[in-house]
This record gives structure tokens, C-alpha cells and sequence, in this order.
């Protein structure tokens, strides 16, 4: 810290010997050490005030970053969805406007890039439902086309497949040896 050499300290504790003599240097010795130990606690107890204050301060910054970077994803989103309800509105109001001649525009315009277009009911709405109805047959009652043969009671289920018998066991059994002894 001060730069001081053990060949210096020899010449100040030799100075003080002499001025001091050896009766009062010992005390002299402990009231320089109580002070330089009450100034390294003071220096000790600012810098780590020091800290705490630049530690605080850091917090609050990254705090305020946060807060800000929180303001603007709100704004964001706010006109985000302020652009979103301006096109349904748009939307609502073409619909309104001009009716089914818009619906069949876009599917004629999915016709000609070759894509397939749905339209109709949501599917699973009884709407939905009533045009899976198939136009029956010569002679055959209407069925659900969504509905597989055999539940709606229109096409009968296949056969059940024949039961067969209980396996047999594949080892005939083994004749038992003819006893020599007659019964009694």
C-alpha cells in the first residue's frame, strides 16, 4: 500500500526506541495499532456501504429497463390488436356489403389455383350433420355417410366368424401298461 520495506521499518522502530524509550514504546505501540485498526474498520465500513449503494442503484436500473421494455410490448400489443379488430370489422362490414358474391368470388378464385375450398356449416353442427344424409339406392332407406355400415342399422354386419372347438391336446395320451396282477 505505501510501499514500505522491511530495511524502513527497522530505521522507524529504531527511531522510536530512542525517542520513546524502551519504557513507553510498548504502549505507543498499542494506541498506533488501535488506530490503524479503527481507520481500516471505518475505510472497511465505507466501502462496503459504498456497495450496497451502487448494488441498490444497479437494481433500480435494470428495474426501470424492465418496467420500460414491459411498456412497450404493451403498446405493441395494443395496436396489434387494435390492427387485428379493424380488419374483422373490415371484414364484417365487406360480408355485410357485398354478402355471398364475396363468399363465391374467393371460391372461384380457390377453384382456379386448384385448392380445395370448404364450404357450408361448421363441421359437427346439425347443419353439418343433415348433409351427410346419402340419397339412397334403388330400394335402400337414407343413411348417414358418416356413419360406419352396421351402426345405423342400414347395411348388416358381416358374419361373425364360426367358433371354433376347444383345441385338442396335440400328444395323444400314453396307454397305461397292462398290470399283472389280477384284481381282487
Amino acid at each position: 500500500m505505501f510501499d514500505i520495506g522491511f530495511s524502513e521499518l527497522l530505521v522507524i522502530a529504531v527511531v522510536a526506541l530512542v525517542v520513546l524509550g524502551p519504557e513507553r514504546l510498548p504502549k505507543a505501540a498499542r494506541f498506533a495499532g488501535l488506530w490503524v485498526r479503527r481507520a481500516r474498520n471505518q475505510w472497511d465500513s465505507v466501502k462496503q456501504e459504498l456497495e450496497r449503494e451502487l448494488h441498490a442503484e444497479e437494481i433500480k436500473r435494470q428495474f426501470d429497463d424492465v418496467k420500460t421494455s414491459m411498456r412497450d410490448t404493451e403498446s405493441q400489443l395494443r395496436a396489434s390488436g387494435e390492427a387485428v379488430r379493424r380488419e374483422a370489422e373490415q371484414m364484417r362490414q365487406d360480408v355485410a356489403r357485398h354478402g355471398d358474391g364475396v363468399a363465391a368470388t374467393a371460391a372461384a378464385a380457390a377453384a382456379e389455383d386448384g385448392e380445395p375450398v370448404m364450404t357450408g356449416p361448421a363441421p359437427g353442427s346439425p347443419a353439418s350433420v343433415a348433409q351427410h344424409v346419402v340419397a339412397p339406392d334403388e330400394g335402400e332407406p337414407p343413411r348417414d355417410a358418416m356413419a360406419p355400415p352396421g351402426i345405423d342399422g342400414s347395411a348388416p354386419r358381416s358374419d361373425a366368424p364360426a367358433i371354433l372347438p376347444p383345441p385338442t391336446d396335440s400328444v395323444p395320451p400314453t396307454p397305461t401298461p397292462p398290470n399283472d396282477e389280477a384284481p381282487r
